[in-house]
């Protein structure tokens, strides 16, 4: 009955998004590559003085993404060190300077990272002035960035790779704010609250009294998960039933983490003029989740023990609206995109099946990530594939008819070694000082032993792969936590990035290279076959060592 269910839920979302797939990907194609520009986006450029018709360099690129990330960063920063100046802040002091800073930048690095109960430490000004604006420009930015690597594909011979305004401010305007309000309008009809009520008394059927918050939150609950942000208007997220009311409501969810994520291969096909290939890059995306999602729900439906076994699974941390199978299904989501919302307490799940969450992290978050950085990420990933399969066959590699030479796998390679050296730098720091240490085991860990690693192994995985979602028993509201953490993010956004946009400047600069007999075909289910490979074993080499010393300890014990 489990796997009936499973397959239900699994093949209903797989059904909508198919039908999404070509309209939307290819709306996304024609909003990047069109010559036209709207009447507000005329009047935005003017306002910032910019000139859309004038490409950049990759440096020029990179350039305009630091500085206008860095102004966010420093906007939200200061919106929550003044919030008891601002209106709507509901009497709530300012947030101190770590958690601000840790805040700012977990929203500006579209991790939403939180270490505090939103609604009894922020107003309503920051919620919607500064994290909910970020939501979007921050998403803008991933999907600006992966543009611009299909970009440095599909040109030849250029010194250029687009403009990062015009791609910002089209990400925002044409793709995300028209969803976005579509979104809002269907979660609102299943019960999403969206208001300034503040905290209503109510007395209970006991006598007793309640404080009931409330707040604008349908339209922060869309774009955090259109956008692949994640952070909660409230601290329980999409488990607290204003947020996510009913079962189908969590499948609306599911679909706006996804849709863009796996549409994007469409918009890179089309972009590149070879839409075989978009649907290789979709095929690996949708067999890593699937196996993710399948080896999830087979752990949490057997969890061992008597309780779980009485209970038909393991329940502990599960809403009973959405059971095991709407579980499962919104965590492989959302730690296989970067939105890392949860419907569920993934610290309470078994041990092997908290691993899964965790391991979709350590992929890379490709199946199929997050707005931008999932495609941008695997289409990285794919630079080394093709790299390895030259070697095998004794010829220069190329990939969509330009040569990996020496600098293509050079920043390719040290793309994937950002965000390991990250999460391992991060670990191993937090227990090998022995003053950090005491905090951490004495204050931040909830449950010592295998289980205390891995929620410090998970917490530091999740900043520096951008996602935002813990293992509920770690209090990382603490000088420490909050500064490494924030730092992670924003090394584990930007470094990335960097590598990223020299990479498209370096492939836009080509020419292309006529294919051959001996041109591997990377349409085929032969390539599928090497890139999901490639993606699990760079993962598995990397992370098995301490993987071994958190859940895979404690599932043996």
């Amino acid at each position: 009955m489990v796997w009936l269910f499973a397959i239900l839920a699994l093949g209903t979302v797989a059904l909508i998004l198919a039908v999404l797939y070509r309209p939307l990907g290819d709306y996304m194609a024609w909003v990047y590559t069109s010559r036209k520009d709207w009447k507000v986006e005329r009047g935005l450029y003017r306002v910032i003085g910019v000139d859309p018709k004038t490409e950049q360099t990759w440096q020029a690129y990179l350039r305009g993404v630091l500085a206008f990330s860095a102004v966010g960063l420093l906007l939200v920063y200061g919106l929550q060190r003044l919030q008891q100046w601002l209106p709507y802040s509901l009497g709530l002091p300012a947030p101190s300077e770590p958690l601000s800073f840790n805040t700012a930048a977990s929203f500006v690095g579209n991790t939403n990272w939180q270490s505090y109960a939103p609604e009894t430490t922020l107003g309503y000004t920051v919620q919607f002035a500064g994290l909910a604006v970020q939501n979007f420009v921050s998403a803008a930015v991933g999907i600006a960035v992966a543009i611009a690597l299909v970009r440095g594909f599909a040109y030849r011979r250029s010194g250029t790779i687009g403009n990062f305004w015009v791609d910002l401010v089209r990400g925002t305007l044409r793709i995300l704010l028209p969803v976005a309000v579509i979104g809002a309008i269907v979660l609102l009809a299943g019960g999403v609250i969206q208001n300034f009520n503040g905290f209503t008394e109510i007395t209970t059927l006991t006598g007793g009294t309640q404080t009931i918050p409330g707040g604008p939150t349908a339209s922060q609950e869309v774009i955090k998960l259109l956008g692949t942000n994640g952070g909660g208007f409230f601290n329980a997220n999409s488990s607290h039933p204003f947020e996510n009311p009913a079962p189908w409501t969590n499948i609306v969810e599911i679909l706006l983490m996804l849709m863009i994520p796996f549409s994007l291969p469409r918009t890179f096909g089309r972009i590149v003029g070879d839409k075989r290939q978009g649907y290789a890059i979709l095929a690996v995306m949708g067999v890593l989740f699937v196996a993710s999602f399948s080896i999830l729900t087979a752990l949490e439906s057997a969890g061992m023990g008597t309780a779980p076994q009485l209970a038909g699974g393991a329940l502990e941390g599960k809403e009973q609206r959405f059971g095991i199978i709407g579980s499962t299904l919104f965590a492989t989501t959302s730690t296989g995109t970067s939105t890392g919302a949860v419907n569920s307490m993934h610290d309470s799940y078994t041990a092997l099946g908290g691993m899964i969450p965790m391991l979709n992290m350590m992929l890379g978050e490709v199946a199929p990530g997050g707005v931008g950085s999932g495609l941008y990420g695997i289409l990285v990933i794919a630079v080394i594939a093709v790299f390895i399969a030259g070697l095998l066959i004794g010829r220069t590699p190329e990939y969509l008819g330009k040569k990996i030479g020496p600098r293509e796998i050079k920043l390719a390679s040290l793309y994937i070694l950002v965000m390991p050296t990250l999460v391992l730098t991060g670990v191993a720091l937090s227990f090998a000082i022995p003053g950090v240490r005491q905090e951490v085991e004495n204050t931040s860990i909830l449950n010592p032993g295998p289980h205390g690693l891995s929620e410090v192994l998970y917490a530091f995985t999740s900043a520096a792969n951008n996602n935002g979602s813990g293992f509920a028993g770690l209090t990382a509201d603490t000088p420490w936590l909050n500064t490494t953490l924030g730092l992670a993010i924003l090394l584990g956004r930007f470094v990335p990035i960097v590598f990223v946009l020299a990479l498209a400047g370096s492939l836009a600069a080509q020419d292309k290279v006529p294919s051959t007999a001996g041109t591997l075909p990377t349409h085929r289910p032969l390539f599928v076959g090497l890139l999901t490979t490639v993606t699990v074993m760079v993962t598995a080499l990397t992370f098995f060592p301490v993987l071994t010393l958190g859940p895979l300890a404690e599932g043996l014990l």
